[in-house]
């Protein structure tokens, strides 16, 4: 079976990174790596997993079973807010890239900011001494908002090249958007088809899935890529995988990118970083 060519932007370290990538959060176990060695081989080049997923090994191992050249794969994982301190960041970003097993980390990100700890500044400085070690090429971040990321900039002197945040046709973040632009900042979609919302269902998007002839999923993963966004779907199926991955040959009209961010209604769950902890 061909492998879909998704094509990829530069960070602003330079780093290529794929306009759309592979969530992995539940996927575990034998059928985990599996599942995410078929989205590797399928075409996915960007591979997201996490501390908290609990499944870094399985990430690595499905690398290693995939066949594919590890350098031309961006693994990203994420450091919990248990692990925020500086000494504490370099600990746990050596721990995840030995759990890896792939010899380094391409994207390492603060998993969420947990303000009232206090801690994110100092826990980025750790992630940049692992990046002067060589052990992580790429460091960001994961739900920060505006205020987060100029207060990081100024102390550090290093603009994230990631920030991963909530987003989806019911809370588009325009404006975070728009700062993400001007600071050269990548914009990536946790969530991007709205989990557990009635998003896929909507009249606006089953009718623009006619009209396109593709799926209600292909008409929103086409929305983000035109936002300049990279979702990470999340598929165990590998004909599923693949259906996500195919959004490349077709492109919505402006006017239907704006149609479908005009469903805007909020967060759907408790994730304002301002607020939520994770640990």
């Amino acid at each position: 079976m061909a492998t879909i060519d998704i094509p990829a932007v530069t960070l602003n370290d330079g780093t290529a990174f794929a306009e759309l990538g592979l969530g992995t959060y539940k996927l575990t176990g034998e059928d985990g790596i599996a599942a995410i060695a078929a989205g590797i081989r399928s075409g996915y080049r960007v591979i997201d997993t996490a501390v908290n997923y609990g499944n870094e090994r399985e990430v690595g191992e499905a690398v290693r079973r995939s066949g594919v050249d590890r350098d031309e794969l961006v693994v990203t994982t994420k450091i919990p807010g248990r692990h925020h301190g500086y000494d504490e960041a370099i600990a746990s970003g050596r721990e995840s890239n030995a759990t890896l097993g792939l010899g380094r980390i391409d994207l390492l990100l603060i998993h969420w900011p947990n303000p009232r700890v206090d801690k994110y500044v100092d826990t980025f400085k750790g992630m940049l001494a692992l990046r002067e070690e060589g052990l992580v090429r790429s460091v960001g971040v994961s739900n920060f908002t505006e205020s987060m990321l100029r207060r990081l900039i100024d102390e550090t002197g290093v603009t994230p090249a990631v920030n991963q945040v909530e987003l989806h046709p019911y809370f588009p973040q325009g404006a975070l958007r728009a700062f993400h632009a001007e600071y050269g900042i990548r914009t990536e979609s946790w969530s991007p088809l709205a989990r557990r919302s009635e998003l896929l269902t909507e009249p606006l998007i089953r009718d623009l899935a006619a009209a396109y002839q593709v799926s209600p999923t292909q008409v929103v993963l086409r929305w983000h890529v035109q936002l300049g966004a990279t979702p990470i779907p999340k598929s165990a199926d590998p004909e599923r995988q693949r259906e996500n991955a195919d959004v490349f040959g077709f492109a919505l009209d402006d006017e239907h990118v704006e149609a479908i961010s005009a469903l805007e209604r909020g967060r759907l769950w408790d994730g304002d970083p301002e607020t939520h902890e994770e640990f």
